[in-house]
């Protein structure tokens, strides 16, 4: 059977029968990640994406080719996840640009289509990197349109045949596939669903889309509980103590006692404070002795918890009515743990989507945080660097002033909400918080989720990986010794703060003869320690 022209109904099928294997083989692709940590969710995030956009078209009624693709990208764009997920929604952007306005197509104009898709992707990249599904969609474009083939399977034929050379050489283009001895797990998942395509094309295939469940939990916005709860400490207070930053540990120490979810923070001449007390006049009073106070601001906890739960009796949307409340600023970050949730809420942050590793949050998730937002600026602080695309994509989108703050971990997220000045201008702000990303330096364990080889250092699945700014630098058996050998590496001269999140998976007693350790062995710096409840992540630190 030959193909000289494919419309709408063909490219349906084409493309669902192509999410259905990409589906099926998801896990495949995310063990071909090279790294080996608990985060490789290529296949997962790409699954999602193109699962998104073959969803946006399953009741289209038109047989128009370009109406087809163009539902599909919207579908993609929307639905994109991870940076492997943002970059196949920006090709199949590129494809419904090449295929606009058609009823119907052949095989000359399929093949502009993939020349767009290829164009788009590596205009979406700031820095391309050759070896990845860039150089696959590459490869597969300059072959659609070298192609002097009439038949659109014969075309689609010559499109694997290209994409497969190129997948086989991603590990000479990339040193690190090659001793991994994989190849590029982005390039295999568009080899998949290339091959999807010229399946469904070739054997006539009615597809009908698959609902198989992958292995991602669901991306949620962090919310408020309306329950019924027992607020030990009533009075949120927060201010800024205009004076020596170096008096912020003694200042710290002196509080401690008054309440819980403290944060204390000091940069050169400012301190800022957070604190949850049931004397908010006691902890002002010793502020006061440290500098001149400004920003004070005191919220009745139980007031507002009793006014929420009065409201959602009345009102089936409590978050519609918040929608009336413009600001200046507002806060959107990504942040999993419900410890870390909880101390970007009490940081001041509008909406905390949760996600992260092996979790990274849809275009449409943050979307929906934006949409609730009424704020002049709006910041986003993605935590991790496989959301950032994501992240940039919505800001594109909205019409909406989003700032994406390029966060890649969550002691840099929280440094930059905590030293965010709301009296500053907005241009003074994104300065000043990249100037505090590059301040703070981040280190993490957790466990190798297969055997391998990075940089010379062998690692057996199990082990505890210490990382220090994403590198592995540590492998061992034992959690507390390899997070002191990473907080050894990040420590200099200059240190002077030290801050722990602790996983769900440590024992706090456990943490806290570590943390008494730390503190006689390093009796020069500021030490703190926080219920981060992360999963994944035995320890996440930060040094400042």
């Amino acid at each position: 059977m030959e193909f000289k022209k494919i419309n709408g109904h063909d490219f349906y099928n084409m493309v669902v029968n192509a999410s259905n294997r990409l589906l099926e083989q998801s896990d495949f692709v995310n063990a071909l990640n090279v790294f080996p940590v608990p985060d490789g969710d290529t296949g997962t995030n790409m699954s999602m994406t193109f699962k998104a956009a073959v969803k946006e078209i399953e009741n289209v009624s038109s047989n128009s080719i370009g109406e087809m693709s163009k539902k599909l990208a919207k579908g993609a764009l929307m639905g994109a996840r991870g940076n492997s997920g943002v970059i196949l929604s920006q090709i199949l952007r590129g494809i419904s640009k090449g295929l606009e306005g058609k009823e119907e197509v052949d095989a000359t104009e399929f093949a502009i289509g993939f020349y767009e898709g290829s164009n788009a992707a590596y205009k979406a990249v700031m820095r391309p990197t050759e070896g990845t599904i860039l150089s696959v969609i590459r490869a597969a474009s300059e072959a659609a349109v070298a192609s002097d083939a009439e038949d659109i399977i014969s075309l689609m034929e010559e499109i694997n045949k290209e994409a497969k050379i190129m997948l086989d050489r991603t590990p000479e283009l990339l040193p690190a596939l090659k001793k991994a001895k994989v190849v590029d797990s982005g390039g295999m998942g568009l080899y998949i669903i290339l091959k999807g395509m010229l399946e469904a094309l070739k054997d006539g295939i009615q597809a009908e889309i698959q609902d198989i469940k992958i292995g991602l939990a669901d991306t949620k916005v962090g919310a408020q509980s309306t329950e019924e709860v027992d607020i030990k400490f009533g009075y949120c207070t927060e201010f800024i103590i205009l004076g020596d930053s170096k008096k912020s540990n003694e200042f710290r120490d002196k509080i401690e006692p008054l309440g819980d979810s403290m944060i204390v923070v000091g940069y050169e001449d400012v301190i800022k404070v957070h604190i949850h007390t049931n004397d908010p006049g006691l902890v002002l009073s010793h502020a006061v002795a440290v500098g001149e106070l400004s920003k004070i601001k005191i919220d009745n906890m139980r007031e507002e918890h009793r006014e929420l739960l009065s409201d959602l009796d009345s009102t089936e949307n409590i978050e519609e009515a918040s929608e009336v409340e413009h600001k200046k600023y507002a806060f959107i970050t990504v942040a999993m743990g419900d410890g870390i949730v909880k101390i970007f809420k009490d940081s001041g942050v509008d909406y905390v989507i949760e996600g992260g590793q092996t979790m990274n949050p849809s275009t449409q998730d943050i979307l929906d945080c934006i949409e609730k937002i009424s704020a002049d600026h709006i910041f986003i602080m993605p935590n991790n660097k496989n959301i950032i695309m994501a992240a940039n994509q919505a800001s594109e989108i909205s019409d909406k002033n989003i700032i994406v703050i390029p966060t890649t971990t969550i002691p840099q997220g929280i440094a930059c909400v905590t030293m965010f000045n709301p009296e500053s201008e907005v241009d003074q702000n994104v300065e000043e918080l990249n100037d505090v990303i590059n301040s703070v330096k981040t280190g993490s364990v957790t466990y190798a989720v297969r055997d391998t080889e990075i940089d010379g250092i062998e690692i057996k699945e199990g082990n505890m990986l210490g990382l220090v700014e994403g590198k592995i630098k540590h492998v061992g058996e034992d959690t507390i010794s390899v997070t002191k050998k990473v907080l050894q590496d990040m420590l200099d001269d200059e240190s002077e703060l030290v801050t722990i999140y602790y996983g769900e998976e440590m024992e706090e007693d456990k943490v806290n003869e570590f943390v008494s350790e730390l503190e006689n062995e390093y009796q020069d710096l500021d030490i703190q320690c926080y219920k981060g409840n992360q999963p994944l992540y035995y320890f996440l630190m930060s040094v400042e």
